[in-house]
């Protein structure tokens, strides 16, 4: 797979950009801030609909479009897959109402209208950012959005229960927060239709995230073992938030690298909705009492272990740095044996965060990709090899300079 045009209208730093983008390694080069970034960031929205550091989609919107009839960024790109090409167009337009103004988000395939959940897929992409530590590092929200963002652009019906699940479970908590307010009064039997429709779209979920977790853990010792020299071990701990194999109706946790540890995996969906209702039933005086729903994916948690300790808790930068490039990795391995093709690879100053052994061994891993797009403040960082065949082109002011590729 393949992005081979792109085009932006008042994306980022770019009023306007039309470019024809070869196969191979695309190394973009220059000053911070001159939208390298920005540039990978356009690709990532095209396969995702997610920013990569904009709070609000409207941010992405460049400020010249302010003096425009119909503020808009426009993006457009055509990729070529093993399905045929793919011309995937998304806008955002910003439209005046009664009480100011409102962002639409527009988003066509082939000339065709889509819904945002409908893009994910047609164009994959893994993405390499030095803020990756924060798998690690960060909140348990990021590592839940990463698991959403991997799964959803594999598995479309991994992506529609999540995407029901969370409007589901706003109306559950709504009904909920009514019985905390009236002291645990109501008729709890309100309930059972919301139970039912989350439990059902919360085994998709989980069965989807254990299937995931497990594939990627497989594939990230091995890395980690090359990385560390044979010294370290990597493991990934997934502590669901509804654990199906449980005896109790708690948050249970197991490790998926023992396999005889949970039953889950032989568990059909059926039976995994049947055990969700009933321990949604189980704790409802709880979830009254607190106002929301406390059992279910939402509540996930993926943990890193390196030789048994957690990275987030005991790691050194080091080892952190090494366990998030065996899981970025393992992920890029476990996306192309999925889908048949190698994912659009964005590295975004990935060099400069890394020493030369592990800079060398991703770049080597990633040599066969059809495509690779990485930028660099310091193209000398990069091993000669990779330069070689690589197209260079210098990022100015919103403006790539093809006629600088060397």
């Amino acid at each position: 797979m393949r992005l081979s045009h792109l085009s932006l209208t008042y994306f980022r730093n770019y009023a306007r950009l039309e470019l024809n983008l070869p196969p191979g390694v695309i190394v973009l080069y220059g000053n911070n801030a001159q939208g390298k970034t920005s540039l990978l960031e356009a690709v990532y929205y095209l396969a995702t609909s997610r920013a990569l550091h904009a709070t609000s989609d409207r941010q992405l919107i460049n400020w010249l479009a302010k003096d425009d009839p119909i503020p808009h960024a426009r993006l457009v790109g055509e990729a070529e897959t093993q399905q045929g090409k793919k011309r995937i167009e998304l806008t955002l337009l910003t439209e005046k109402t009664a009480r100011g103004s409102r962002l639409k988000k527009e988003i066509r395939i082939n000339g065709i209208s889509r819904r945002v959940m409908d893009l994910l897929g047609h164009m994959t992409v893994v993405l390499f950012l030095p803020q990756d530590l924060a798998l690690v590092e960060g909140s348990p929200s990021l590592r839940r959005r990463y698991l959403n963002i991997t799964l959803c652009q594999t598995d479309p019906d991994y992506c529609r229960a999540v995407n029901q699940y969370e409007k589901v479970l706003s109306q559950r908590n709504a009904l909920l927060r009514q019985f905390q307010e009236q002291g645990g009064r109501g008729d709890r039997s309100l309930l059972t239709f919301w139970d039912e429709q989350l439990a059902q779209h919360g085994a998709t979920v989980v069965a989807g995230r254990y299937r995931f977790i497990r594939e990627l853990e497989r594939e990230a010792r091995e890395i980690q073992r090359d990385l560390s020299g044979e010294h370290e071990t990597l493991r990934l701990r997934y502590q669901p938030g509804f654990d199906a194999a449980a005896a109790t109706d708690g948050q249970m946790s197991f490790d998926v690298a023992d396999m005889g540890v949970s039953t889950l995996p032989q568990l059909p969906p059926k039976e995994i909705t049947k055990r969700f209702v009933a321990a949604l039933h189980a704790c409802v005086s709880r979830d009254i009492a607190r106002g929301m729903t406390t059992i279910g994916p939402q509540r996930d948690e993926l943990r890193l272990l390196v030789n048994g300790h957690d990275l987030g808790l005991y790691g050194s930068r080091g080892q952190n740095r090494t366990g998030v490039l065996a899981l970025k990795l393992a992920e890029l391995a476990w996306m192309r044996e999925k889908t048949g093709e190698w994912p659009i690879l964005l590295l975004d100053e990935v060099a400069a965060e890394l020493d030369h052994y592990r800079r060398s061994y991703l770049l080597e891993r990633i040599g066969q990709a059809e495509q690779v797009i990485l930028t660099t403040t310091e193209p000398d960082l990069l091993p000669a090899e990779t330069l070689v065949d690589a197209t260079r082109w210098r990022v100015t002011d919103g403006t790539i300079d093809t006629a600088l590729a060397s």
